[in-house]
């Protein structure tokens, strides 16, 4: 079945196909497809929607998973830039001690999100030589220059330069030298002559590093064009970021990497929509810079923040509040009770025998292969929860068999909730139960509420049911 992505560069829906195929026929995944997600820039907790776009990328890699290609999946950590600098020395922290703090709270995150992790995460401090060359060959090449503070491209020896932001062309951009743009990021109105290297200043501290033009650092752009073509080569299938990368990040990135190399350096751009909060932008000073530990210290779980990011599709712009992802925590709880109660009534059974819905899973390949419909492939396995149709054991395993692609943890949760009742249930539990019952029999509802929550602080939930209470382990 086609996959469909919409690429960001011809502003189209694209039926995918992928650079390479594998070099025997006999390998089990007849196709690879190379995917650069831009990473974190590690000075700095990462906030929600910066996991948007992480989940994006994931949820990226699982369907081509699903769909039987092999991936190469390649994730920056960005490590020194303005930023990173600028805090180190602020906090009077080596730039290696304070960004690897930030690197590894990022990387247990990803975790507590379910994202997979990337099959290589190079950092841009590890990768000084292969930027150093790359800005070599450009020099070579008179596509940058030098100038007292570093190294510049000229986005006047580029043509194509703003293709991928869809820059107005008519509009003549500025050609001279004396036009540059030193920081790391800027407007979409200052298409101007970006740094590759920036020579070393008392500011940077001891952050430097020797280079044939002169010591210094390098500029944030030149980090992504070196590890994604050190790690996949020159020309990749698929680079992802958020939408605000278009320009001026991404648009650097093809500008220094193709008139480097000759050669187109990515198939097809994927970009994930805006993210805000409260429908204002997240920001510190309006005090909704949202991050994982907010989430949970609100009672929200990062797999019920996944949840709810699958509910919207990856290209639209979104709103969060507390209360839509309460309601998407309540639903993956709903979805998990009903997936746990499947996995009750299966009892011991092998796994290897059990068959998924041939039609839904064609329905479910339609949704996701089309551009990531998640919201619609969520909907479906709603559908096939209601349909009587359909036994309980082929129910399970194709919800579980969909959760190669959600990444919502059903099947380790809902085998741990199934046979932790067993051993959990003792007569002093029973005997609340009991007593709850009785409570509600008599319509004494505080009665009922007590007990209820004595229950929860022994480690249940309990489910009021027509077949009667349930107990679901917490």
């Amino acid at each position: 079945m086609d996959i469909y992505l919409h690429n960001t560069l011809t502003g189209k829906k694209e039926v995918f196909v992928p650079l390479q195929k594998a070099e025997s026929a006999l390998e089990e995944k007849s196709n690879k497809v190379s995917i650069y997600n831009c990473g974190p820039t590690v000075y700095n907790y990462a906030h929600i929607g910066n996991f948007r776009t992480y989940v994006f990328g994931d949820i990226l890699r699982r369907i081509f998973e699903y769909n039987g290609f092999g991936v190469d999946q390649v994730m920056n950590i960005t490590d020194v830039d303005d930023k990173t600098i600028r805090d180190s020395i602020k906090a009077e922290i080596s730039l290696k001690k304070f960004t690897r703090k930030y690197e590894d709270i990022f990387k247990e995150e990803q975790k507590e999100m379910n994202i997979l992790t990337p099959h290589a995460m190079p950092r841009a401090t590890e990768s000084i030589e292969d930027m150093t060359a790359l800005i070599e060959k450009l020099l070579e090449k008179e596509i940058a220059y030098k100038t007292h503070d570093g190294v510049y491209f000229s986005i006047q020896k580029f043509p194509e330069y703003g293709a991928l932001a869809h820059l107005d062309r008519s509009k003549p951009m500025d050609t001279k030298h004396g036009h540059r743009i030193a920081t790391d990021e800027y407007d979409k109105e200052n298409a101007e002559d970006f740094a590759l290297w920036k020579f070393h200043t008392p500011e940077d501290g001891d952050n430097a590093w020797d280079a044939s033009f002169g010591k210094g650092r390098p500029g944030w752009h030149i980090e992504c064009s070196a590890m994604a073509m050190k790690a996949l080569g020159e020309t990749i299938d698929i680079h992802t970021g958020a939408t605000d990368l278009i320009f001026p990040h991404h648009e650097n990135e093809i500008a220094q990497s193709e008139a480097a190399s000759g050669k187109p350096f990515v198939r097809y751009w994927m970009h994930a929509g805006f993210l805000s909060v409260d429908g204002r932008k997240m920001s510190k000073s309006s005090h909704n810079f949202y991050t994982i530990p907010v989430l949970k210290k609100n009672g929200i779980s990062p797999l019920a923040y996944r949840y709810w990011l699958l509910t919207s599709h990856y290209r639209t712009q979104v709103n969060f509040t507390f209360e839509s992802v309460k309601g998407a925590d309540k639903a993956l709880q709903r979805l998990l009770e009903t997936v746990t109660e499947y996995r009750r009534e299966l009892g011991k059974v092998d796994e290897e025998k059990l068959h998924i819905d041939t039609a839904y899973n064609a329905l479910f390949m339609k949704s996701i292969n089309d551009d990531l419909n998640t919201p619609q492939a969520i909907a479906l396995v709603w559908d096939l929860i209601k349909d009587q149709e359909i036994t309980t054991e082929v129910k399970y395993a194709t919800i579980i068999h969909f959760d190669n692609v959600f990444g919502l943890e059903l099947k380790e949760m809902s085998e741990r909730k199934a046979f932790s009742l067993s051993t959990e249930i003792t007569p002093a539990i029973t005997e609340l139960l009991h007593e709850r019952e009785q409570a509600r029999q008599g319509k004494d509802w505080d009665k009922a509420d007590e007990l209820r929550r004595a229950l929860e602080e022994k480690g249940f939930d309990v489910k009021d049911t027509p077949d009667g209470q349930k107990l679901i382990p917490r």
